[in-house]
């Protein structure tokens, strides 16, 4: 079950994008040669970029057609205007987002019937062939189960239960060999981020002692953490790292509100359910030539223009009434200025400028930098409201060198230096279920009379939230059986975004998992506690335990529950 950390011999750091502009992309290293990160740049039908759309297509039976590129967007030509789309075909993106705590209403559809698990593991499985090769190819005689480790980037908003289920998404997939296994681990996209940060720093003006903000401006999510550098290249984290579904991707949105508004909203619909991957090859070319551009200056505009029966001509045969009217007039072109291109940024970089304000406002240290990092940093409009806003109170914010790949390359650096993130901040408070004496301080109705004993079920906390822990630092406590021939025992751990909870039935309060121990020592009856230990700060809770009778390991077992 575990690989042992000297057979490592090559690192593959995975950056699982959410949307078609923010991409799936892997790099990977040699333990032998690490300063050298290799970022993958042949996908399929595709070559010379760093990633590959988050898109998967999929036929009647949901068996797998195409992924990446080809399965999202299609162009056709002006003869094509009146053709029809293969319906059977049905087109799966946007999917990650379902496994987030994201509302009913801003989840995006997927095909009816289709799990959001099934399509993540059915990507990563054809992105895992690929890796394969590629590293069987750079290493002949290496060992893809036992030599290699993979480091996958999640989102911040991704708590330890959806981890595991993208856990259990690659181990179906093939990209580990067994559940548990150790080959795995996780980051958060800006913590990945922060490292690839860390290499960065001698061309900025940063010591140890200072900390810093990075903001993960991706296609689904903004990420964000502030981090403290430490001596010898090391990492702790200051404050809670936070994000919102707030990423680039929302811009598209807005243009396509303002597309059904010129088509009819009809019109959208149909064409959405048709000549999917057409509409895409429109918004993509969207994003291209008229959003990646924009750079907030009317001075530097001019009206942009989208010619429909070049670009998209499926859309003209749906397109009726007043609509059909207006756009003949104009011949089918739809022309964008400068106030409407501007409102489709606001609205979402005023989020992100929201949630820039909050991590300041929540930092007691002054912050010396904030970096940007992702696909949507290179927009020159949000770097300008960033710094147009923040500017005096942090005295420098950049974008580093290769923005697009600094997670995957972080995550890479993390997986061949471990001990690099020192610390992380705790996002809940832990907890066990105990029961206890019962005092007048706690509610009659809570009470409950074991062989005429006043108890109660209370929350004992073991961690509290918002508390900086090194990553594994152990939070102990100590049980004895209850009854004398007890062989083993159990402990529900709770979660609360409250430090005062004191009972498991508050509102807030989530069952987080399970712990098993085994009580050795039967002779000894009650007399022999154990201590057991968590471990919450790494990315994936662990559980250890001990008698304290005979020194000696006791068995112990934690389980998500999910």
């Amino acid at each position: 079950m575990t690989t042992s950390c000297s057979n490592i011999r090559v690192v593959v750091g995975i950056d699982f994008g959410t949307t078609f502009s923010e991409n799936l992309g892997f790099a990977y290293a040699n333990v032998a040669n690490p300063e050298k990160i290799e970022t993958n740049d042949i996908w399929p039908s595709k070559t010379g970029e760093n990633k590959t759309n988050t898109v998967i297509r999929y036929d009647e039976k949901f068996e797998l057609i195409q992924w990446g590129l080809p399965a999202l967007a299609e162009r056709t030509s002006k003869k094509d205007k009146n053709s029809t789309s293969n319906s059977s075909h049905k087109i799966a993106e946007l999917f990650k987002l379902h496994l987030g705590k994201i509302s009913y209403e801003n989840k995006p559809p997927l095909p009816s019937g289709l799990d959001p698990k099934k399509a993540v593991t059915d990507y990563l499985r054809e992105m895992g062939k690929l890796m394969k090769s590629t590293i069987s190819a750079r290493w002949p005689g290496l060992i893809y189960y036992q030599h290699v480790r993979i480091v996958l980037t999640v989102p911040v908003e991704y708590d330890e239960k959806i981890r595991f289920i993208m856990r259990q998404c690659a181990y179906d997939a093939e990209l580990i060999l067994t559940l548990e296994s150790e080959n795995l681990e996780f980051t958060t996209e800006p913590e990945a981020a922060a490292i690839y940060c860390l290499g960065n720093l001698n061309e900025h003006p940063l010591k140890v002692g200072d900390s810093f903000l990075v903001v993960d401006c991706g296609g689904g999510t903004i990420d964000l953490t502030i981090r403290t550098l430490l001596p010898n290249s090391r990492l702790s984290e200051l404050t809670e790292s936070t994000g919102d579904f707030c990423g680039s991707t929302y811009i598209d949105k807005e243009f396509k509100k303002f597309l059904g508004a010129k088509i009819g909203k009809s019109a959208l619909k149909l064409v959405e359910e048709k000549h999917y991957p057409k509409l895409q090859y429109l918004i993509q070319d969207f994003c291209a030539n008229i959003k990646l551009p924009f750079d907030g200056d009317e001075k530097n505009w001019q009206d942009k223009e989208i010619d429909i029966e070049e670009i998209c001509p499926v859309i003209m045969q749906y397109v009726k009434g007043e609509e059909r009217e207006e756009l003949e007039g104009c011949e089918w072109v739809i022309t964008l200025d400068f106030r409407t291109v501007k409102y489709f940024f606001d609205k979402v970089i005023g989020n992100i400028l929201r949630l820039i304000r909050e991590q300041l406002a929540n930092s007691e240290k002054t912050i010396a930098a904030i970096f940007m990092v992702g696909g949507f940093s290179e927009s020159k409009y949000l770097l300008q409201r960033v710094r147009q806003e923040f500017n005096r109170q942090v005295p420098y914010i950049s974008v580093p060198s290769y923005p697009v790949t600094s997670v995957i390359k972080g995550a890479v650096i993390y997986g061949l230096k471990m001990d690099t993130i020192k610390t992380r901040v705790l996002k809940k408070a832990y907890g066990i279920e105990l029961y206890r004496d019962w005092t007048p301080d706690d509610p009659i109705e809570k009470m409950d009379v074991l062989n005429d004993q006043k108890k109660i079920l209370a929350f004992k906390k073991l961690a509290e939230k918002g508390t900086e822990v090194d990553v594994d630092q152990e939070f102990k406590n100590t049980s004895w059986p209850t009854f004398a021939d007890q062989k083993v025992s159990s402990f529900k751990i709770y979660t609360t975004s409250k430090n005062d909870a004191k009972y498991c039935n508050e509102p807030e309060m989530n069952l987080f998992g399970r712990l098993g121990l085994e009580l050795p020592d039967v002779n000894l009856g009650l007399d022999r506690p154990v201590e057991f230990t968590l471990t919450f700060g790494k990315m994936e809770t662990r559980a250890f335990a001990r008698s304290l009778k005979s020194g000696t390991t006791a068995k112990a077992s934690f389980r998500l529950e999910l």
